[in-house]
């Protein structure tokens, strides 16, 4: 019955007419200037280069508070380019320069400052962006736009200065081709658009109108022409290291004092072998200054899932990331024997050392994009075999323990940027272990179809998970995925049917807290996102969860949620 009910309300709300349908915004069109001399970074718009190009990007279009609307105050931008970089440069007029909020902050972070932001579409598949911002106190966030949402880690060399005088600021960039990657054809058709954030207003301004009706972010961009016969240079970095440790130990009743010297060496590599294609490559990594993970006390039966911290494995990774089939802690994780040497010791023996990550040898990704908007992405990694220390309380003699034999992780992706912010992709992750051990595989698909107004949309994944020698043969699984949305206009609403059978297993290299479920949900919301009576925004939302284990096939629970939110004129938010 709550499927039949659930099926009929979403098929009447998916085939009624919306009240307000957002009619497609004219694409803007800025044309870059070619120069000879490139302009000083400074921030001070003064050069000839500045003062001669006409061609500018103004008539900003508000996002919020009042979509649609008039920014309060006006922006100016020009692009320029020549065999090496291009250039920025944005006039930011104001009222006075006491209203220009601007809180010195770490890089990547906005705080609470004016940003301006350019942002380039440069395989122009309405997708994948870059993404470079500077805040008024001069601090740079850059970002990469995906299909998966915005990469934070990643970062690029590029240059940027801020002045300001008595009522406006200005933007100066350069950003070189190096810190970009496009096709390789002699005329450049990139989209583009340009960003204003006015915090004291609340106000977040673009070139290029971002309606909050359509669905997407990067397919609203404008368009930027005039960059003809540049050339991807040569990219390459090579960053050798040599660290040390000394570790000293106190000692106490039963255990001396002892001191302890470890030397490491390794290198980093980063080629980029063409246009589109990237190689990267770590060979006996050190990651003693990486953040450590936080405590978590966990009274559950279920794992900890921990940010990836290593910036190796955090940078460049959206193809492997599509799905959310690969979990690159796994690779240095948890030795996989780690709490079995209990077992492996006889009652005299206690553990000495029980190592929490195992060593990893080297890494190697090779990822990048045609201008056809096709994606591969190889991915490799080799962990030594790693072992705990036990000693014998009676002789004194000490023995290893193998925790972790010798293991290579593989990731293979492809994936195809389609029309209408749509793509297909297909994941393969592989895990070898030296050895008696098992070994693991899953193949998985993630893909998004939307219709030519973007409207609507069809999303899903689907993959299957096999282990090969284990004790009591080999075991496979499957899960799959797939949701029918209404995904622009005021009316938003999605049918999702979700499916993970009790023998499904992705965490050799991927992650999942727990498998067995069967679950059909439905939502759907209005939202009203221009200001009305004393609200600037009003968002409604009412949900559906329907939800049975797989083996054996019982109820477990059926869930109804609702929740109303809304911005008030005076930007109080209540929920």
């Amino acid at each position: 019955m709550p499927l039949k009910f659930l099926t009929a309300l979403l098929s009447f709300f998916l085939l009624t007419p919306i009240l307000s349908i957002a009619e497609d915004n004219p694409q803007k069109t800025l044309v870059a200037t070619r120069i000879t001399t490139p302009p000083k970074i400074d921030g001070v718009l003064d050069e000839e280069v500045w003062v001669k190009t006409r061609c500018s990007a103004m008539n900003f279009v508000q996002r919020a508070p009042n979509p649609g609307g008039a920014p309060s105050v006006p922006t100016e931008v020009k692009i320029l380019y020549d065999n090496h970089s291009v250039y920025i440069g944005a006039y930011l007029y104001d009222v006075a320069a006491d209203s220009i909020m601007r809180e010195f902050t770490k890089r990547d972070d906005f705080g609470f400052s004016d940003v301006f932001g350019v942002y380039f579409d440069t395989y122009d598949d309405d997708i994948n962006a870059f993404e470079f911002s500077v805040s008024a106190a001069g601090v740079q966030i850059d970002r990469r736009w995906t299909a998966m949402g915005r990469d934070e880690s990643w970062n690029a060399a590029w240059l940027s200065e801020v002045t300001i005088d008595e009522t406006n600021w200005y933007v100066e960039i350069e950003i070189p081709f190096s810190a970009l990657r496009f096709p390789k054809t002699p005329i450049q058709e990139w989209g583009v658009n340009f960003r204003r954030s006015i915090q004291r207003n609340n106000e977040r301004n673009y070139w290029n109108e971002i309606d909050p009706q359509m669905n997407g972010f990067v397919n609203q961009f404008g368009r930027m022409a005039g960059i003809n016969n540049v050339k991807s240079p040569v990219r390459l970095s090579i960053s050798p290291y040599i660290s040390t440790y000394y570790d000293t130990y106190s000692g106490d009743g039963n255990n001396p004092a002892s001191a302890n010297t470890r030397f490491n060496g390794g290198m980093d590599l980063r080629y980029g072998i063409n246009d589109a294609f990237t190689l990267d490559m770590i060979l006996v990594p050190d990651f003693g200054q990486v953040v450590s993970d936080n405590q978590v006390l966990n009274l559950t039966p279920f794992e900890v899932e921990f940010d990836e911290n290593r910036q190796f494995f955090k940078e460049g990774t959206e193809l492997f990331n599509k799905g959310d089939f690969f979990y690159s802690r796994r690779v240095g994780g948890r030795p996989l024997l780690y709490g079995d040497v209990d077992d492996q010791i006889s009652n005299t023996e206690e553990i000495i050392y029980n190592p929490q990550e195992s060593s990893l040898i080297n890494a190697t990704k090779l990822s990048g994009r045609t201008a056809s908007g096709f994606g591969m992405g190889v991915f490799n990694a080799m962990t030594s075999s790693t072992y705990a220390r036990v000693r014998d309380t009676e002789t004194g003699s000490v023995r290893e323990v193998l925790t972790d034999p010798f293991t290579n992780y593989n990731v293979l992706a492809f994936d195809q940027s389609l029309p209408n912010n749509s793509y297909v992709s297909l994941i393969n992750t592989n895990v070898l272990r030296q050895g008696n051990y098992y070994d693991a595989n899953l193949t998985g698909t993630a893909f998004r179809i939307a219709n030519k107004g973007n409207q609507y949309a069809v999303f899903g994944r689907g993959a299957v998970s096999q282990k090969y020698g284990l004790a009591d043969g080999d075991e496979f699984g499957f899960m799959s995925s797939a949701t029918l949305a209404k995904v622009g206009g005021n009316l938003r609403a999605s049918v999702t049917n979700y499916i993970e059978s009790d023998t499904y297993d992705p965490n050799d290299l991927g992650f999942l807290r727990a498998n067995n479920e069967v679950r059909t949900s439905a939502n759907i919301g209005y939202n009203i996102y221009q200001p009305f009576w004393n609200l600037l925004n009003l968002y409604t939302d009412l949900d559906f969860r329907y939800q049975r284990l797989y083996e054996p096939s019982v109820f477990t629970q059926f869930n109804v949620a609702a929740s109303v939110r809304g911005t008030f004129r005076n930007y109080l938010s209540m929920s």
